[in-house]
């Protein structure tokens, strides 16, 4: 097991900047989780962690000792890649004892890490069969497994769930958060799916633009985002943003009315605030009990929960998440109510998190 710190790093594409300068510091045994948009940098991060990029600056370190010029297989990493890499013609034993093979370990050693990791993943009854005899989850398994003979000190997943259908994805998550609970290791995981992030994460890292937004504990990001880009990345259905204007404690909306807020910035508080409130923290009313009223525009029924789109007099959409079946149907005029102290302050110039 390992910590893993970069300090400074920079990455660049002829004279593109994909990395302007990043600092992380994961810590020994630590599940952390990159997420962020398409083209952010996650997945260059994570191939430059494992030597598949050169850093063009900065120091990348493992375990303590600076790595930046060592190749993949003397970083004592394993990688599991979105397409599980596996090699067709071999068996799941051949593919998982192959870079043992390579690092010319003996027989019994092969047979030995084969076997614990074949018992953890549940693999012992596949051994034999090619690539193509298994499924995607299965292959999944293999391509984890391949990893753990290794005994790495770093595990780094790249997407590794995204070509699975969605029942397999959760059962898969579920098995992966349990391996590492079990072998302890430090473990690095790309992925675009929040929901990934925030159930599998110790610690998650969100990217924009090759830069850290935001790091911390999932729901530390959720409860208490840094800024109008973080609050609206995690959380599904996302966060509602009324931009408003500032009146001591009461918020104009313009049009839309107001609304009377839990915090109160003072004289040198910004006026221009946007106004954050996630679905679930959002009721509905009978529109004479509001001061908020609004169309509802769509109902969306799971079973689960009841997610009503809603619109207000301005056009503006808003989206209220209710647990169970709630009576309510398009067209149908509705207030919204809302707890002041779930509410969320931003300053509209900056997109900066307010303190409340």
């Amino acid at each position: 097991m390992a910590e893993v710190r970069l300090s400074n790093i920079r990455k660049l594409y002829g004279k593109i900047e994909i990395i302007p300068s990043l600092d992380l510091d994961i810590d020994d045994g630590e599940f952390v989780v990159l997420v962020g948009p398409s083209g952010c940098g996650k997945s260059t991060l994570l191939r430059m962690i494992a030597g598949l990029e050169p850093i063009n600056s900065g120091d990348l370190m493992i375990a303590g000792a600076r790595v930046n010029d060592l190749s993949p297989k003397e970083r004592n990493i394993a990688m599991v890649f979105q397409n599980y890499a596996l090699y067709p013609h071999m068996t799941v034993r051949e593919n998982m004892a192959f870079s043992l093979r390579l690092a010319k370990a003996d027989k019994a050693t092969i047979d030995g890490h084969i076997g614990r990791a074949s018992e953890i993943l549940g693999l012992a009854p596949l051994l034999e069969r090619l690539p193509r005899q298994l499924s995607g989850g299965q292959r999944q398994r293999v391509a984890m497994g391949r990893a753990i003979v290794r005994d790495p000190s770093v595990f780094l997943f790249d997407e590794p769930l995204s070509n699975l259908d969605a029942k397999l994805r959760v059962q898969m998550r579920t098995e992966i958060r349990s391996l590492h609970d079990r072998l302890k290791v430090t473990t690095i995981y790309v992925t675009h799916d929040q929901i990934e992030a925030m159930t599998m994460a110790d610690k998650i890292v969100v990217l924009r633009e090759g830069c850290v937004e935001q790091a911390g504990r999932p729901m530390d990001l959720y409860s208490r985002p840094a800024n109008l880009f973080v609050a609206t990345f995690l959380g599904s259905p996302e966060m509602n943003l009324l931009p408003a204007t500032r009146d001591a404690a009461e918020f104009d909306l313009g049009e839309d009315g107001k609304l009377s807020g839990g915090a109160d910035f003072g004289e040198t508080g910004p006026r221009d605030i946007t106004v954050g409130v996630r679905p679930h923290d959002i009721m509905l009313k009978p529109a004479d009990q509001a001061k908020l009223k609004a169309t509802v525009a769509v109902v969306e029924r799971t079973g689960a929960e009841t997610v009503v789109t809603c619109t207000l007099p301005s056009g503006r959409h808003v989206c209220a998440a209710m647990p169970g079946q709630v009576a309510v149907n398009a067209g149908e005029q509705v207030g919204l109510g809302f707890n002041p102290l779930q509410l969320h302050y931003f300053d509209t110039g900056s997109g900066k998190a307010l303190a409340a």
